[in-house]
């Protein structure tokens, strides 16, 4: 068994100080990730450093309007809180669509940001996965890789992200907080994840040593109305084969704001750049929605087993789109 070291961090500072920024050191929140991935050996930290009881359990409204959830909020608390159910409902359906309410309750805001990909190849230590190990090589591509990625893949990895907190919070232009050695920073959700390129071990854009602290939701515009919608292959606990995140604003006819987010079908939340061009200052319809999708899911290049994808997310997004303004 290899021995890890242990530490309980007691404030931001202390936390970033004794990761250091160290290859073998890990943050541990909820674990609900982590610890899996060492149990099955894909992730083997030497320092673990606990930063489940930092003061960063709250969810509070700012002065201009924006809502501050801290990095160890729980799902659960997260979902249920009046604030995210009053302001921004998708991100509480989005919570609740995903795990079980065992791991909800476990699992953290920030934790649930950085969780891995569960790629089963990148899970099994007897196949090549250039995500676990640099260089080795993808055995999903030619494999059975009919949960995997349809957007923005590469030759070197095709897995798909499992956050469904993190497609909301792209759709509502969240922002990530984070503090390290070199001091904090803030990026936005839609630029924290990475598509995976020539380097696909790296899932994110946080830097050595640093630790997320909280995520800020701008509000919405006015009369905005918003929704998530997942497809699973069971009724519970199960990752998005395909979701979305949606946000518009209608006045006077026509869209003012559109946002549109895509899960389960590419290495990060997809913000669907396309759908959103193609939607403002559109009349909303079925039509509308179902050829602005299309403008999206026209990029897609599927692989052997996955081609649903594409139908399903178009089905999907077009039925979102057109229920946030059929009358009610």
């Amino acid at each position: 068994m290899k021995p890890v070291s242990y530490l309980r961090a007691h404030s931001v500072e202390e936390a970033a100080a004794a990761h250091g920024g160290r290859a073998e050191a890990r943050y541990l929140g909820g674990g609900t990730n982590l610890v899996d991935l060492m149990k099955l050996g894909v992730d083997r930290p030497e320092v673990l450093v606990d930063v489940s009881r930092l003061p960063l359990d709250r969810v509070e409204e700012r002065p201009d309007g924006s809502v501050w959830a801290g990095a160890t909020v729980r799902n659960s608390d997260l979902a249920a809180h009046p604030l995210i159910r009053e302001r921004h409902p998708l991100l509480s359906q989005a919570v609740l669509s995903g795990a079980s309410g065992q791991l909800r309750n476990a699992a953290t805001t920030g934790g649930n940001l950085l969780q891995r990909t569960r790629c089963a190849y990148f899970q099994d230590l007897s196949k090549p996965c250039n995500k676990r190990v640099p260089g080795s090589g993808c055995a999903a591509i030619e494999g059975v890789n009919h949960d995997h990625a349809v957007l923005g893949h590469s030759p070197h990895c095709v897995a798909t992200n499992p956050s469904d907190l993190s497609v909301a919070l792209s759709a509502l232009d969240a922002v990530v907080e984070l503090a390290g050695p070199g001091g904090g920073r803030n990026v936005p959700v839609t630029e924290f994840h990475r598509l995976p390129g020539d380097r696909p071990d790296l899932d994110t854009e946080i830097r050595p040593g640093e630790l997320i602290t909280g995520v800020l939701l701008p509000p919405l515009p006015e009369g905005a109305v918003c929704r998530y919608r997942k497809v699973r292959e069971r009724a519970s606990y199960a990752f998005a084969l395909a979701s979305v995140a949606a946000v518009l604003q209608v006045e006077d006819g026509e869209i003012r704001h559109a946002a549109v987010a895509f899960g389960g079908l590419a290495h990060r939340p997809w913000r669907a750049r396309r759908t959103e061009a193609a939607l403002l200052g559109a009349r909303p319809g079925p039509d509308v929605f179902a050829q602005a999708v299309r403008a999206e899911l026209d990029e897609a290049v599927p692989l052997r087993d996955n081609a649903y994808k594409v139908s399903l997310a178009q089905d999907l997004a077009t039925q979102v789109l057109d229920s946030l303004t059929a009358p009610s």
